[in-house]
């Protein structure tokens, strides 16, 4: 069957009527704008992808009683993916009452006023006044997911650490391996560059980590966590990693938070699972401090009952939207994209930014699916069309699912827009829809290279799935609750696609890969990176992947490179493109969590959703 045929026969089905269509329309074009061009043959896969097709789904339109347009599909040969359906079902919708939050809200923020008053008093104490004693006392209230609530007095304290290092280039505190790699761990993760030489004085005459290291167990584990903060050629903090590592490992008994870190470091953990996992380790130090606990357990719990009542709207308008029934095909995951957003800002003044996310998150993903796994390469071709053109009245050029689905994403960002435009910022919207149009086009790439079995080479394909991931889109919108912070040469910034934002996809495209390769293989997808790189370079599965992920390294040594030295955007900028890195390096460690959320990512959400922790 022609394109110009099944084209027109698309139209037919999803309008009632057929547009005729010349051979020389765009449509029917086997070169023009978004056409099925054929690739040289040299590069096309000598195998066929499981699940591919070549029929076309006859959609019908059905009227039911009450007069709604339903959408009924005939029997034909789609690929399906077999999504589980989702974990939670409606279990968050309870939470849209205000009657099952267990805290009093009014007592609560009261002795949260109160207990953030002492903390302070503390800060400013000469109790606190020694440079390592207080280095630890930020890096427990960091930890605990309070430094919120005191920027100010931890800007300054580390402001005038870093003066001090740059006038005297030493401090009282160096001979101490512990509070050398804290110090240098908090200076370079609040945007400070401090040389890696600091680390010189624990090296032997050959120029090794002295071995007498070993015995210092709470000193390897601070400068293990401070080497993941390194770049490019910093050769001191990559023998520092191994050579903490290993010794580390080697522990005959190791303590929780050493067993914790091996398999995953602060710096790269979802800050929000950070902060519950520490609350329970800290209570358990015997020197641990009080006050600072009651304000963590208390902060924990209150916020917890906002983000409940957020996942709780977010979940209704899933519900409503009715895709279980109409796009049956469609990744229910209402409540892991939630979460990914959570993890990228936790704090209460975010919150309708955190909803907004949430649903252009879910709505990404049933646009995911429809490219990856359900829509035909002619069906693609008119969607991609349509969000190109921003259009409403493009949905009655589309098939009765897919009208469903791009009403429903038009809907989403009229939302947006109206926000915007209450705040006297339309202009923002722009910017958010060209990154879903850049994303849709790159969408329809990787389709055509499964319906010509093409593999690309990994260059090829990692300029287009850096894309497709939608870090980009999803970078942008989250910028919504940032009016003061946020100008129009930000957005303008992070449409170019500069290198932190490329280095963050990078993470996640290569370590989704890794985890879901095989899965998307079995079930019909475009080749992976792993294909990619077998195919171009000739090696093992193994090989491939070992070689992917030091390049997941050398992207995060780029993330932390840009982190310390980047000038176009403010740090609350950086710092939501830095948190995305982190919830992907959660999310693809022991596999792809987020699509098959009966995994670990249902303990998580549980801990961070669910269950409130124990005052």
């Amino acid at each position: 069957m022609t394109s110009c045929v099944v084209n027109a026969q698309m139209t037919f089905y999803a309008t009632g009527r057929i547009q005729k269509q010349s051979r020389s329309s765009p449509t029917c074009s086997p070169r023009g704008p978004g056409s099925v061009a054929q690739l040289p043959a040299q590069r096309r896969c000598s195998n066929n992808f499981p699940g591919s097709h070549d029929k076309v789904l006859v959609i019908q339109r059905a009227q039911d009683s009450s007069k709604e347009a339903e959408v009924t599909y005939a029997s034909a040969a789609r690929r399906s993916a077999d999504y589980h359906p989702s974990v939670w079902g409606d279990y968050f919708l309870k939470y849209a009452s205000q009657d099952t939050t267990p805290v009093d809200d009014d007592k609560a923020v009261q002795q949260i006023q109160e207990l953030k008053s002492e903390v302070k008093r503390m800060l400013a104490s000469e109790d606190y006044s020694r440079p390592a004693k207080k280095l630890n006392l930020i890096d427990q209230i960091q930890r605990l997911g309070i430094a919120y609530h005191f920027d100010r007095e931890i800007k300054d304290f580390l402001e005038d650490i870093y003066a001090s290092i740059r006038r005297n280039g030493a401090t009282e505190d160096e001979d101490d391996l512990h509070t050398t790699a804290l110090r240098f761990r908090l200076l370079r993760q609040h945007g400070y560059w401090i040389s890696s030489r600091v680390f010189d004085k624990f090296k032997g005459r050959e120029g090794n980590f002295d071995a007498s290291l070993v015995n210092d167990v709470r000193g390897l584990l601070s400068l293990y966590e401070a080497s993941h903060c390194s770049t490019r050629g910093e050769e001191t903090l990559d023998e520092a990693l191994s050579f903490c590592f290993t010794h580390l490992k080697s522990m005959e008994e190791k303590p929780v938070i050493v067993a914790h870190a091996l398999k995953q470091c602060i710096h790269r953990e979802m800050p929000r699972l950070e902060v519950r996992r520490y609350i329970e380790t800290y209570q358990c130090i015997d020197s641990h401090n009080e006050v600072f606990l009651s304000l963590a357990k208390l902060d924990f719990n209150l916020t917890q009952q906002l983000h409940q009542r957020e996942v709780a709207e977010t979940s209704w308008w899933w519900k409503d939207l009715d895709f279980k029934r109409q796009l049956p095909f469609v990744r229910d995951r209402i409540a892991e994209c939630y979460l990914w957003n959570l993890s990228v800002y936790f704090e209460p003044e975010y919150s309708l930014a955190r909803k907004f996310v949430t649903k252009v998150m879910a709505m990404v993903t049933a646009v995911d699916d429809i490219y990856d796994s359900y829509g035909t390469i002619e069906e693609l071709e008119l969607f991609t069309r349509a969000v190109d053109r921003w259009d409403i009245n493009a949905a009655d050029e589309l098939p009765g699912y897919m009208q469903v689905c791009y009403t429903a994403l038009l809907d989403v960002y009229s939302g947006i827009g109206d926000m915007l435009a209450e705040q006297g910022r339309s202009y923002y919207l722009y910017y958010m829809k060209e990154a879903v149009k850049i994303m849709v086009r790159f969408y329809f790439q990787e389709a055509k290279w499964f319906h010509q079995q093409y593999i690309p080479t990994v260059e090829e394909y990692m300029e287009v799935a850096v894309v497709t991931l939608g870090y980009q889109m999803l970078i942008i919108v989250s910028l919504l609750g940032m009016p003061e912070i946020t100008t129009e040469e930000t957005f303008q910034w992070l449409l170019s696609n500069p290198k932190i934002v490329r280095a963050s996809a990078v993470t996640c495209r290569l370590m989704d890969d890794i985890a879901s390769h095989k899965f998307e293989q079995a079930r019909g997808h475009v080749a992976s990176v792993v294909e990619c790189y077998m195919k171009q370079y000739g090696v093992t599965e193994p090989e491939a992947e070992n070689e992917l992920k030091k390049r997941v390294e050398d992207a995060w040594k780029d993330i932390n490179e840009e982190w310390l030295h980047l000038t176009e955007a403010p740090p609350h900028v950086l710092m939501r493109i830095v948190n995305y890195a982190r919830v992907v390096d959660v999310m693809y460690k022991d596999g792809d969590c987020f699509t098959n959320s009966q995994t670990k990512l249902k303990d998580i959400i549980a801990s961070l959703l669910l269950d409130p922790v124990p005052v």
